[in-house]
């Protein structure tokens, strides 16, 4: 998939802050402000959840937006669509090529299932959404699809899902642009049993410019 620069500068942006691997961020995007999310070292997997900021209920959809642009990943000019089909926001640049909305957030109850009981007590992305998304009145029943940025989640010709590898690198980045105020709440994936965070989870870094 084509690379799309974005012509926004990092030196006039509102937000910057740089998320620790395994901990989390919630921003507050007014109806036209941009947000970049940078892979600062490469192959590091950034669950994201979008909302309506006037109705949490019409958050992110995966299902909606698949069907409606009739395409598996995501990359720029990928309008992301709530479950009332409402356009939240539209990615704008992508220097990463595609990114997976299929593959799910981790969770301990997941992790058990997946890698066994030893992994029952290691910190998820669940466990990050419910913490952050706490402060916004975001709570489990709030919580669906999400986004993975920069995991690479092929579909198999049986139609399963692998974990792969990631596709991204240092420096490499997506760009958001919220078309109504949204909430944005972002877990920095701690996940130590697959490799999409190349078994070893980073920082990534957060631009925002309204």
């Amino acid at each position: 998939m084509p690379v799309v620069e974005s012509e926004l500068d990092p030196a006039a942006a509102d937000l910057d802050v740089t998320v620790a691997d395994g901990d989390g961020h919630l921003a507050t995007i007014p109806a036209g402000g941009c947000l970049r999310i940078v892979d600062l070292h490469g192959n590091q997997a950034v669950d994201t959840l979008l909302y309506d900021a006037a109705d949490l209920d019409n958050r992110y959809s995966a299902m909606d937006t698949v069907r409606e642009q009739g395409a598996v990943y995501l990359t720029a000019g990928s309008r992301l669509l709530s479950v009332n089909l409402d356009v939240l926001a539209t990615i704008t640049a992508d220097t990463c090529g595609r990114h997976d909305t299929l593959g799910g957030a981790c969770a301990q109850e997941s992790n058990v299932v997946r890698y066994g009981d030893h992994t029952r007590h290691q910190h998820a992305c669940r466990e990050t959404f419910l913490r952050y998304g706490a402060r916004v009145g975001i709570g489990a029943r709030q919580l669906g699809h999400n986004i993975n940025f920069f995991m690479n989640v092929p579909l198999t010709a049986e139609g399963g899902l692998t974990f792969e590898d990631g596709l991204s690198a240092p420096g490499k980045y997506v760009e958001i642009r919220a078309e109504r105020e949204l909430y944005v709440l972002i877990s920095n994936c701690p996940q130590l049993n697959n490799p999409c965070n190349g078994w070893d989870p980073t920082p990534v870094r957060l631009l925002g410019w309204w």
